[in-house]
C-alpha cells in the first residue's frame, strides 16, 4: 500500500507478526493497525513468534497480508529465544544473574534497532505505537515524538499469581524476581510515555496504582461482528462444549486443569453424553494427558473456530490467572453462543449474570451452570442473544479503532 498525501505517520512497534488473527494478542493487534490505517499511514515492525509462525513459508504469507493492508511492514525478526532452546536457557541465566528482567534479553536482536531506522528512513512519524511494554530497551530509538504503550495485561500481576502456583521453591523465586522487575519497568516507564493503553478501567487502576500520575487511556478488545456471526439454523440441541484459546499459554492451560480437575466429572456425571472441545494450539506433552480423560476432544490449532462455536451448547472461560478482556468471551458473544465464565474470566467487561453470561468461580457451581445450559437450550439461546447484543452494541472493532483514532489525533495535535 501506498502513503497518502497529507495523512500523518505511525511507527508501530509489534511483539509478534499479528496474522493471521487467531489468537488474542494477534487479533488486538491485526485490528487496531488496520483500523488505524484507515486515518494513520501504518509502518509495522514486527517480531516473529514461533509459536504463530512455525515456518518460513507462514511467516512470508503474513507478511504479504500485512503489506498489502498496511503502508509498509518490516520482514519480522525472530525473537532468538524461541528458536534456539541454548539461546532461551542463556537469557534466562543472563537475567537470574543481572538487573534486568527476562524481557530484556529475550528480544535483544541488533537487526530490531536496524529495522526501526529503515522505517524513519522511509516516514518522519507523528507518532510511535508500541505493542507492548516488552520492547522497552528499544524505545530509546524512538526520535522525540509521543509514545502510546499498549498493556494487554499488568504483566507483574499475572506473574506473581503464576509464582503463587509454582510448584518448586526455585522457580517460584525467580517468578518472584521476575515480577519485581516488571513492576519496576512499569513504574518506571508509565509516566514517561504519552499514553498508556489499557484494556480495562480495573487494569487502568492497577497501573495507576502502581505509577502515580501516569496517563491511561481505555481502549477495550472488540470483535469483528461481521465475521463471528450464526450461519443459517442452530442445532436445537447439543452436548458440546468448547473451550477456544491455546493451552500452549499458561493461563489458558491452568484454565482448562481447573475445570477438568473441578468441574468435568460432574458436567459428565449429569450429562453423560457431553464432549469437551478444545480448540487452540496444545503442547504435545498435554494432547495425551487431555485425550485420556473421557470425553475430551483436542483439536488443535484450527484455522476458524465459528463452526466449533457454533456447534456448542455453550463457551466456557474459566480463567483463574490473567487481567486485560477476554477476546474468546467477545468471540461467543458475537457468535450467540452462551458464556459460562469465572468472574476473573470475564473481568473488564460490560457483563450481567444471567442475561448475558453466566459467572461462577466455584468449581462445584460452574459445573452446574454447564449443565443447567445443556440441558435447557431454550434458556441458552437467551443468553447467547443478549451476548450478541452486547458484542453488536459496544465491542465492534470499528467503533473501538475510532476512539483510539481519536485520541492519537489529540496526541498528535
Amino acid at each position: 500500500m501506498n502513503p497518502s498525501k497529507g495523512r500523518a505517520a505511525i511507527i508501530a512497534l509489534a511483539q509478534c507478526l499479528p496474522f493471521p488473527p487467531h489468537s488474542g494478542v494477534t487479533n488486538r493487534i491485526y485490528h487496531i493497525l488496520t483500523g488505524l490505517q484507515k486515518r494513520f499511514d501504518i509502518f509495522l515492525v514486527p517480531f516473529l513468534r514461533r509459536l504463530n509462525h512455525p515456518s518460513p513459508e507462514a511467516a512470508d504469507a503474513a507478511h504479504a497480508v500485512l503489506s498489502r493492508e498496511l503502508v509498509w511492514t518490516a520482514d519480522p525478526i525472530r525473537i532468538p529465544g524461541e528458536w534456539n532452546s541454548v539461546r532461551w536457557t542463556f537469557n534466562h541465566l543472563a537475567s537470574a544473574l543481572s538487573p534486568h528482567p527476562f524481557i530484556r534479553y529475550e528480544y535483544a536482536d541488533s537487526q530490531f534497532p536496524r529495522a526501526i531506522r529503515s522505517a524513519l528512513g522511509k516516514c518522519t512519524p507523528s507518532l510511535v505505537h508500541a505493542d507492548s511494554l516488552d520492547l522497552y530497551h528499544w524505545f530509546q530509538e524512538i526520535p522525540g515524538v509521543p509514545l502510546a504503550v499498549t498493556h494487554h495485561n499488568i504483566e507483574s500481576d499475572l506473574l506473581r499469581i503464576r509464582a503463587g502456583v509454582a510448584r518448586t521453591f526455585l522457580v517460584r523465586e525467580y517468578i518472584e524476581l521476575q515480577a519485581r522487575r516488571i513492576e519496576a519497568l512499569e513504574r518506571s516507564w508509565a509516566p514517561r510515555v504519552a499514553s498508556n493503553v489499557m484494556m480495562s478501567n480495573i487494569d487502568a487502576e492497577r497501573l495507576r496504582l502502581i505509577a502515580p500520575g501516569c496517563r491511561t487511556f481505555v481502549v477495550p478488545n472488540g470483535v469483528d461482528i461481521d465475521y463471528f456471526k450464526r450461519v443459517g439454523t442452530a442445532p436445537t440441541k447439543s452436548n458440546d462444549i468448547v473451550f477456544v484459546g491455546p493451552t500452549a499459554i499458561y493461563p489458558n492451560r491452568q484454565a482448562v486443569d481447573w475445570f477438568l480437575e473441578g468441574s468435568w466429572s460432574a458436567v459428565r456425571r449429569a450429562v453423560p453424553s457431553a464432549v469437551l472441545n478444545l480448540v487452540g494450539a496444545t503442547r504435545p506433552a498435554d494432547v495425551s494427558r487431555y485425550q485420556g480423560v473421557p470425553g475430551v476432544k483436542v483439536h488443535g490449532y484450527v484455522p476458524d473456530v465459528r463452526p466449533y462455536l457454533q456447534a456448542a451448547a455453550c463457551s466456557i472461560v474459566p480463567i483463574q490467572v490473567g487481567g486485560g478482556t477476554r477476546l474468546k468471551i467477545l468471540d461467543a458473544w458475537s457468535m450467540g453462543t452462551p458464556v459460562v465464565s469465572t468472574s476473573l474470566g470475564c473481568e473488564g467487561l460490560e457483563t450481567v449474570d444471567g442475561e448475558n453470561i453466566v459467572i461462577r468461580d466455584d468449581p462445584g457451581q460452574f459445573a452446574e451452570a454447564v449443565i443447567a445450559i445443556v440441558r435447557d437450550p431454550a434458556r441458552g439461546g437467551r443468553i447467547g442473544s443478549a451476548g450478541r447484543e452486547t458484542a453488536e452494541k459496544l465491542y465492534g472493532w470499528d467503533a473501538i479503532t475510532r476512539r483510539l483514532a481519536d485520541h492519537y489525533e489529540e496526541l498528535i495535535g
